[in-house]
């Protein structure tokens, strides 16, 4: 790996909210010189301290989905590359990214796998009444009243997943294997990809029993999931999210699931975290998740590894791994 002339460790700026600490900044220090604002003595603004380091730093660390705003992103003249430990990156400013030919990288890669099992245990707990049947028997009701009401199997199912990136591929291999019928919606049709390709949600709905929503989240893709894709999808349609809350329209969501016009969600994202519509609460065909499909000790040594690797790549100008595609 390269080293400046004078041969100290490649610099790199981070940024982040002062009150997270990443876990293996400490490894990350022993090949890296880590400009943080929050470890300045005495405390500086994130203004001044990247105004004060902009002429050295050619990387910015993100670390959670801090904002990357066009403004931040003037402040640092000789910017190449922004690395986030996110695997989306709604929170940065890809225009301004673009325009200046800043290569982004998320966590896409490291976090798929985790996501995408979360996704199926959401759906197989939707249709098969996983936790809803753990309730009942909890409540005694069992005893009291009987047999608990069936479920559905997945086996069959036609399911659609909005968004076939690393996310949406993972979920595809794991729910092909059950049986399930694929089919996707993405921006572009995937030349390499046999499953059929629909070039609006709304076809897909029609043509699914149930929507897996794991796109990126951007001004086209906020709410596409709305009353008319939901309607389409039917009173038997089931919706998961592992995205972003946004996707959906969630006051729709919410008003169809509670008159009966869906048949049942999973939710791991919300539009207003941690707030969730406290009319779910009640429905025992929605399953909530706080926001952890990546809360596994794996995932997150496969995102030290990733963040490392990338770095690492660009001070050695070799290929960076899970690049953001522009639009």
């Amino acid at each position: 790996m390269a080293t400046d002339e004078d041969g100290a460790l490649p610099i790199v700026l981070v940024h982040r909210p002062a009150n997270f600490h990443f876990p293996f900044k400490d490894r990350l220090e022993t090949q890296f010189r880590l400009l943080d604002p929050f470890d300045s003595d005495p405390p500086e603004s994130t203004h001044s301290f990247f105004s004060r380091h902009a002429a050295s730093v050619r990387v910015l660390l993100c670390v959670d989905p801090e904002p990357i705003s066009g403004d931040l992103i003037s402040l640092l003249p000789n910017l190449h590359l922004i690395v986030c430990s996110s695997a989306g990156v709604d929170h940065v400013d890809l225009q301004e990214c673009r325009r200046r030919s800043i290569a982004v990288t998320s966590a896409g890669k490291a976090f798929s796998p985790d996501v995408a099992d979360l996704a199926v245990g959401l759906l197989i707990d939707v249709l098969r009444r996983v936790s809803a049947g753990d309730r009942y028997v909890r409540a005694r009701l069992w005893a009291r009243n009987g047999e608990y009401q069936l479920g559905s199997k997945l086996g069959g199912k036609r399911v659609g997943i909005v968004g076939l990136g690393s996310i949406g591929t993972e979920i595809a291999k794991r729910l092909e294997s059950f049986g399930c019928a694929i089919s996707y919606n993405s921006r572009k049709k995937k030349p390499y990809v046999h499953f059929p390709w629909h070039k609006n949600v709304y076809d897909l709905a029609i043509n699914s029993d149930i929507l897996v929503v794991c796109c990126a989240l951007t001004e086209e893709t906020h709410h596409m999931i709305n009353k008319d894709v939901m309607t389409a999808l039917g009173k038997e349609g089931v919706i998961i999210n592992v995205g972003r809350g946004d996707l959906i329209d969630e006051k729709e969501l919410v008003q169809l699931l509670v008159i009966g016009e869906l048949g049942g969600a999973g939710l791991d994202v919300f539009e207003n975290e941690p707030d969730v519509p406290e009319e779910l609460f009640g429905l025992n065909n929605v399953v909530l998740s706080p926001h952890c499909a990546v809360a596994t000790p794996e995932c997150f040594d496969a995102l030290e590894e990733l963040i490392t690797a990338n770095l690492k790549a660009y001070f050695s100008s070799n290929p960076l791994q899970s690049l953001v595609e522009f639009e």
